[in-house]
């Protein structure tokens, strides 16, 4: 009896310990097999133009210099025809929904000119790209085909240190790779930008990867393989994932409006160090110190001073300063947040209606949107005295194009970063804002007449708008 007594704990120990196992998969061929079709392969090109290089005629050349040859040679070498290059580069995707919206980095497909969707089954796909989001690193792009197998999302907030993870993509090119590994860390800050809250895995993650799914057990996405810690250029064992949860809210503002409008309380912040701990009897460090409340803000019209020290969103407790960006995120201007925090040494509650972020860009013409919903798919900003300087403009008034999107009508008119609008339809474009209202009547399938000035030439463009059912 006294032998079975003393055996009883390592029988314990041994059940314990097998009925842990038996949690951990046997395999992950299954959720591979049920997840191929879900992940493709992004292959894009840039097309980089670089002036050919030809050497002068023998006895031609810098001799001449202060000569009446040189400004002939110095026009016939400056308008030499172009060369143009191809810049190419791989990454992976998964698509979101049936009807044809693929998610990636937005890294994999920033500058591209041509973006190419390869499916499992050998299908190649040109991809339009409807927005993204550098700050996350996001970006979501369309195809035109319907009846796609699409992911599960899941709850990447359930995750757990240690939970097994599955990534499937396409490193260094090799199309449909499986690894396996568990999460090794949460909330990772790696410097990538203010947004950062990473899983970290210890499954594979390769240059090719970025912008592929990350499953958890269940085969469900729980982050977009984004970034590897590597001194070799290779996997070392450490892989980073935007988790789906922090990404989601992102997609879906890119999906309905092409960018997203960020929600911000309007005060600086910084973490609370052991002066400050001891000035203001504070318990410990946790929380966001406010030193300033930006005048007119959604935190000055709230209530919120400097000194204050935040240390909740909606209950969710701010350990440092760096998460108190990323829990306003989540939200949308407009949104009431309840903000806890302590003043005086005195836990205080207070609802802040939160605003939107002003991005320089975003806020220069509603990013690639107009007021009639007729996507032009370009971004423009006032032209002023020192714009019009650098880009040799005659015209001194106008909208400046600053950025296009592939693909879209202003792109496929010729229209060129840099150029200056500054008439469309015979009325004269004096700045965004009036830019703005003529976008206003702007219908699907018209045919915009549109003047432009590029570096002081006159440039003559028609602007196609696509019909309803091309949208």
């Amino acid at each position: 009896m006294s032998h079975i007594k003393r055996l009883f704990p390592v029988l314990f120990l041994i059940t314990l310990w097998g009925s842990q196992a038996s949690a951990m998969p046997e395999s992950f061929a299954d959720l591979a097999a049920a997840q191929a079709d879900s992940v493709v392969n992004i292959s894009t090109t840039k097309h980089v133009k670089k002036r050919t290089q030809q050497g002068m005629p023998p006895g031609l050349g810098s001799p001449h210099n202060g000569t009446p040859f040189d400004e002939f040679f110095n026009d016939f070498f400056r308008n030499m025809p172009q060369q143009q290059q191809e810049k190419h580069a791989l990454g992976t995707g998964f698509i979101l929904s049936s009807d044809g919206y693929i998610v990636t980095n937005n890294h994999v497909v920033d500058g591209a000119d041509e973006v190419i969707v390869k499916m499992r089954d050998g299908t190649e796909h040109e991809a339009k790209l409807i927005g993204a989001d550098p700050k996350m690193d996001v970006a979501l792009l369309k195809l035109n085909t319907k009846g796609l197998k699409a992911v599960k999302l899941g709850d990447s907030k359930k995750l757990r240190v240690g939970d097994w993870v599955v990534a499937i993509g396409n490193p260094f090119g090799l199309e449909q790779t499986v690894t396996a590994g568990i999460v090794s860390a949460k909330g990772r800050v790696i410097g990538s930008g203010p947004y950062d809250d990473f899983i970290q895995t210890d499954a594979a993650i390769n240059p090719g990867n970025s912008g592929g799914p990350l499953f958890n057990s269940r085969g469900e996405v729980v982050g977009i393989n984004t970034a590897i810690f590597s001194r070799s250029g290779g996997n070392n064992g450490i892989g980073f994932a935007i988790p789906i949860n922090l990404a989601r809210s992102v997609l879906d503002e890119l999906r309905e409006t092409g960018h997203v409008t960020r929600a911000r309380l309007g005060v600086h912040i910084t973490d609370v160090d052991k002066e400050t701990m001891q000035a203001l009897k504070l318990k410990n460090r946790k929380g966001a110190l406010v030193p300033q409340v930006e005048s007119g803000s959604a935190a000055d019209k709230a209530g919120i001073l400097p000194g204050d020290v935040i240390v909740s969103i909606d209950g969710e407790v701010i350990d440092k300063a760096h998460d108190l960006p990323i829990r306003v995120a989540r939200h949308t201007p407009g949104d009431k947040v309840k903000i806890g925090l302590i003043r005086d040494g005195k836990l205080k509650s207070i609802t802040v209606t939160v605003e939107a972020m002003t991005d320089p860009e975003l806020a220069k013409n509603e990013s690639y949107k107009d007021t009639n919903k007729v996507r032009l798919g370009m971004l423009v900003e006032n032209l002023t005295p020192e714009l019009a300087t650098r880009l040799q403009t005659r015209v001194k008034k106008g909208a400046v194009v600053k950025k296009l999107q592939r693909g879209m009508p202003a792109a496929r008119a010729g229209i060129q970063p840099g150029d200056v609008i500054y008439r469309v339809n015979g009325k004269d474009v004096h700045d965004v804002k009036s830019f703005s209202k003529l976008a206003g009547e702007f219908k699907a399938g018209d045919v915009l007449r549109v003047m432009l000035d590029r570096r002081g030439d006159q440039v003559f463009a028609l602007l196609k708008l696509p019909k309803a059912e091309d949208k």
